[in-house]
């Protein structure tokens, strides 16, 4: 975590209880306990519970712990339940969720009559493809947005602990209903995840003369891949409706170009295929930059030597030059002398940063495709 968040005056006041440790909650944990905050936890796994206690993600819960504030960080099949039990054994306390659902759990709750004058759910849009305490980092959700999921039950003061924590931890929080949040994410999470999954598996019968030239275009395609199907099989059935509706309309598109594809000489399948790429860029320009902002970085590769120490040294002169690096990429292939560092700066900083690099013998390569 950054020096700057870290000496940051604390909004969030404990104790504040965690059910749930993994990854999600045993980085809230880590975060909430480097600054200074007593956090209690709980997890139906002794072995998980015991496993974030050791990384220093709090303490574990006791009979007598009366916390303020509860997230619950269990997967989205048993949200509710756990939900409603802890309103019910800690009645002054306010609880949230960060499952990445949040229609389901509202209406679950509703029928289940729990008090939900003290229940915000939230999520935060971050992860990795591993999970577990072990994947847990303090620093997870700095600059991510953090979606509070507001209804008529409760009042924006009485929510105010859930913002302070969003605050707390360098998320950026984000108002949304919980019928616009599941619409949303299956737009942007859920969908995507899909289509990463159903290019990967296209991968599996691949020769391995293919799959050595994979590049970075499919590796980003197929990222999150990795993940846990458990876990997704649970999101996509909590949020099957907007996904369905997304998927269709994907199916459409597909159709047109294979469509196109299957007869690439008639009249219009050119222009078919031009323009279904063509809204791909469209709609890639929507994409927000760092933190959530509208910028659009501009993007050096630089070729660098396959030895020990020459990406820190990359990184070195990037700062003393005084360009403030956005994003990195990295690239090596098997065997290869050389490796490709895409770095993403403000567009005005890009010209500076490619004649002082190269006036300090670094290769400047094009754009990756």
């Amino acid at each position: 975590m950054s020096d700057a968040l870290l000496g940051a005056d604390r909004r969030l006041e404990g104790p504040v209880r965690i059910v749930g440790t993994g990854l999600l909650g045993t980085s809230i944990g880590l975060a909430l306990s480097e600054r200074g905050v007593d956090v209690s936890l709980a997890d139906a796994s002794p072995a998980s519970l015991a496993l974030a206690v050791d990384y220093g993600a709090g303490r574990p819960a006791g009979e007598h712990d009366e916390p303020r504030l509860v997230v619950v960080c269990v997967p989205p099949d048993v949200t509710a339940a756990v939900v409603a039990a802890e309103l019910a054994a800690h009645p002054s306390a306010l609880v949230t969720d960060v499952a990445s659902v949040k229609l389901a759990p509202l209406e679950q709750l509703r029928a289940l009559g729990a008090d939900l004058t003290r229940y915000l759910g939230s999520h935060p849009m971050a992860g990795r493809e591993r999970g577990g305490a072990i994947a847990a980092r303090a620093d997870l959700f700095i600059g991510r947005p953090w979606v509070i999921a507001g209804h008529d039950g409760i009042g924006y003061r009485d929510g105010g602990p859930v913002e302070d924590l969003i605050l707390d931890l360098g998320a950026t929080p984000i108002e949304m209903t919980a019928e616009e949040h599941d619409r949303s994410v299956a737009l942007v999470s859920h969908v995507p995840q899909v289509v990463s999954s159903l290019m990967a598996a296209r991968l599996a019968e691949a020769s391995d003369a293919a799959a050595g030239l994979a590049g970075q275009g499919v590796r980003d395609v197929t990222r999150v891949a990795a993940s846990d199907p458990a876990l997704w099989v649970q999101i996509l059935g909590a949020n099957a409706a907007p996904v369905h509706e997304a998927l269709v309309a994907l199916r459409t598109d597909l159709d047109g170009v294979i469509g196109a594809l299957e007869q690439p000489t008639a009249p219009g399948a050119r222009r078919a295929v031009a323009e279904a790429l063509a809204a791909g860029n469209a709609g890639v320009a929507r994409l927000p930059g760092k933190h959530g902002t509208r910028t659009q970085f501009a993007a050096l590769v630089v070729m660098i030597d396959d030895r020990p120490g020459e990406l820190g040294r990359l990184l070195v002169e990037i700062g003393e030059i005084g360009v403030n690096m956005e994003d990195l990429r990295l690239e090596h292939s098997p065997g290869a002398q050389i490796g490709l560092a895409e770095i993403a700066v403000l567009p005005e900083a890009e010209q500076r940063l490619s004649e002082e690099l190269a006036r300090r013998g670094w290769r400047i390569a094009g754009a990756w495709q």
